[in-house]
């Protein structure tokens, strides 16, 4: 028998204009992957993006023509992108050859609207109308910046790409992530996501140069906290040797509230959800090899940070890759949000 939560979520399905406001934070493929599976029950998305990066494709575009990085931002526009699925493979061509080596033309689309748009922000939000996203995709900041780790042993990481693949040991573990310069401005409109927002999730992402560098911008942090939303942390399933090695789920939250200047989730985080599906001993193995393991998740310990621990089959195989499975996470998402009861008004939105 169906309970009036599963009611509410086969609902958001047939109509996802209903669908609640879900504000989600980060970058790379973790982000694009939740993207995928809540498209379909809101439009009522917005997804607030790192600008960071400064490697590859994305890297080589914003030295040569001095814009920000497209890449997480195209990744986004990519998975909320109504369009067939001719385009998307389109959007994700690389160049093999010539003097395009290695670039993508999702990035070069971007950058050629950027071009003959009034600044970032414009460019992107016109490919998105070229694409029918939706939602909306936004750059957390409209300023060059750049992201940088102080290390344990006292060192520091310029940039996000040295940061990403480093040769990590539990004695150069990542303290803390600094930004350059450190009072740049966080866009308006991704601050206004957040305060309408009847969900706010963190995640999943590289935890401190896709997540963490968005939650530098006190306007970000002030936000977060301000919002009535139900704020969901969605933990990683394997560590990441350069960035995580080692860690648990509740060393993951501990990072993200360090980094948002608290000891106590209380106000910024309600959730952390983890995995519990089983990952095949093969795959695992072949992780091992790169020194990443499944992320072990402790009710007690992620409890004694103020979050609540919500674990469910979140784990699939992708050509490969373990990846969250983005429709079983879609529904975790929209069931905690709805049974949380913290907005019930905007949350139990009908059809007019």
């Amino acid at each position: 028998m169906l309970t009036e939560t599963d009611e509410k979520i086969i609902q958001y399905a047939k109509n996802p204009a209903a669908g609640p406001q879900i504000a989600i934070i980060g970058g790379g493929t973790g982000l694009s992957t939740a993207l995928r599976g809540l498209k379909l029950f809101s439009n009522n998305l917005t997804a607030i993006v790192t600008v960071a990066d400064n490697g590859g494709s994305s890297g080589m575009l914003r030295e040569d023509l001095g814009i920000l990085p497209p890449g997480d931002i195209r990744n986004c526009i990519q998975a909320l992108a109504d369009t067939e699925p001719l385009m998307g493979e389109l959007l994700n061509y690389r160049f093999s050859d010539g003097r395009l080596k290695g670039q993508s033309f999702g990035n070069l689309l971007i950058a050629a609207m950027n071009a003959i748009s009034a600044n970032f922000y414009d460019a992107v939000r016109n490919v998105s109308k070229v694409l029918a996203v939706k939602g909306r995709v936004l750059p957390v900041s409209l300023q060059d910046l750049q992201i940088s780790a102080r290390l344990r042993d006292g060192s520091v990481i310029e940039g996000e790409s040295a940061i990403g693949h480093r040769q990590a040991t539990p004695d150069n573990a990542i303290e803390e992530i600094l930004m350059t310069p450190p009072a740049a401005q966080a866009l308006p409109e991704a601050i206004q996501a957040l305060m309408s927002a009847d969900v706010i999730i963190l995640g999943p992402g590289s935890l401190f140069t896709s997540i963490i560098p968005n939650l530098l911008f006190s306007e970000i942090r002030r936000a977060i906290r301000a919002s009535s939303a139900v704020k969901i942390y969605v933990c990683n399933l394997m560590t990441q040797p350069a960035e995580t090695l080692g860690f648990s789920a509740a060393q993951h939250v501990k990072a993200l509230l360090d980094h948002l200047g608290q000891s106590q989730a209380k106000g910024y985080l309600d959730y952390c959800v983890v995995n519990n599906a089983w990952i095949d001993r093969q795959q695992i193995a072949r992780y091992r090899l790169e020194s990443a393991t499944p992320v072990l998740a402790e009710r007690g310990s992620l409890e004694q940070l103020g979050v609540r621990m919500v674990d469910a089959p979140l784990a699939c195989i992708n050509n490969g890759v373990i990846r969250h499975d983005h429709m079983v996470l879609a529904r975790v998402i929209l069931r905690l949000a709805l049974e949380s009861g913290t907005r019930p008004r905007n949350l139990v939105r009908t059809e007019s």
